[in-house]
């Protein structure tokens, strides 16, 4: 790319500001603006922020001299596109990984601003961001995948190899041990299948994608529906104790994503808390002042750490104890602010942790008339 001439920019960096309201500076992406002299006339805060170029050193300056970007391969990133000496049917550049003096990586795209579609380029508007966001996701699919990976390989390792072993020498066991063998294949597939569950559920919160299903759910009885799962598992019955406070407002939400958020929720105090698991069901105010019901679970453990409060509800956290995924948290928390509630976490009255949902009445609008 050339500059045409050598006449200076604007001064400003405000370019289009006083048209549309927006101070370019508001903008939380680089916003880089070249005239059709190949000059910068618009070089905001956050392209100065990400660049590390002052923005008086920018404005007025030729455009590859002010971003000497290359591609990931070393190439001159403006030689190559050639925005105002090539082709005329082209109108920008994708967003692409480039890199700035020193290595730097940063996302840039490019739109070619023309007077008609095939004229000379008028203006180059660019857009510049930091790499910062999108490592992380890449850092935490990798994790994502790593763990996933580690999850399934021990339960289909166990499948794999009882299943190999009855089928090679069924004649030879008895019918216990054959019977403790399909159960343990059972029970590694059904760990399989949650942790499948666990996958879906984490794809369609993070693309908004999650399906809500809403009837009135009656939540005192699968409050009790629980406890009663974990007493008929071995727990002793005197280990929890419900307080429900009437009355309670009809709760519309889905049943199954609050029979999977109280699951969880209870499923932690019993295996990393101790003494008495306490819920309290109560009506509470949600958001906006809406009515709502609340539901806390406590228990008396040790609690969690004052530093880890705020990682909690963030994927593959586990509590001091291992085991698990350290992904069922993560979806509790997308479950319940899909129905519009929240939800926090803190230390009981007597040390151990406490999670607290509220969920909105959500009714629908023709009961609420």
């Amino acid at each position: 790319m050339s500059a045409r001439s050598h006449g200076s920019g604007s001064s400003s960096g405000s370019i289009g500001a006083a048209g549309s309201g927006v101070d370019p500076d508001d903008l939380p992406d680089g916003l880089v603006i070249a005239d059709a002299r190949g000059r910068i006339i618009c070089f905001n805060a956050a392209a100065a922020r990400i660049t590390a170029v002052p923005k008086a050193v920018a404005l007025g300056a030729p455009l590859e001299q002010a971003l000497p970007l290359e591609d990931l391969k070393g190439r001159r990133w403006w030689t190559l596109t050639d925005p105002y000496g090539g082709l005329a049917i082209r109108h920008g550049q994708p967003e692409r990984n480039l890199l700035l003096p020193g290595g730097r990586e940063v996302l840039v795209s490019a739109r070619y601003v023309r007077e008609r579609p095939t004229g000379p380029v008028r203006r180059l508007v660019v857009s510049i961001r930091g790499t910062e966001a999108r490592r992380r996701t890449e850092r935490s699919h990798a994790e994502l995948i790593a763990t996933v990976a580690h999850e399934l390989r021990s339960p289909l390792t166990s499948v794999k190899g009882f299943t190999a072993t009855l089928l090679a020498k069924w004649e030879r066991f008895t019918d216990d041990q054959k019977r403790l063998m399909l159960e343990t294949v059972d029970a590694d597939a059904n760990r399989v299948t949650r942790l499948i569950a666990e996958l879906l559920d984490i794809s369609r919160i993070d693309s908004g994608r999650l399906e809500l299903r809403r009837q009135p759910v009656d939540v005192v009885a699968a409050v009790e529906r629980h406890v009663q799962a974990h007493t008929a598992s071995g727990q002793d019955p005197d280990r929890f104790l419900v307080r429900i406070r009437q009355p309670l407002p009809d709760l519309w939400a889905d049943p199954d994503k609050v029979d999977q958020v109280l699951g969880n929720l209870l499923e932690n105090a019993v295996r990393h808390g101790e003494g008495t698991v306490t819920i309290d069901v109560a009506a509470a105010c949600a958001k906006n002042d809406e009515k709502g019901t609340g539901v806390t679970v406590t228990d008396e453990g040790p609690g969690i750490p004052e530093e880890s409060m705020g990682r909690v509800f963030t994927r593959f956290w586990r509590g001091s104890k291992r085991g698990g995924t350290g992904l069922g948290l993560y979806i509790v928390k997308g479950i319940v602010e899909a129905h519009g509630g929240t939800i926090t976490v803190g230390r009981g009255p007597r040390g151990g942790a406490e999670f607290r949902f509220i969920l909105p009445v959500g009714a629908p609008a023709y009961l609420a008339q």
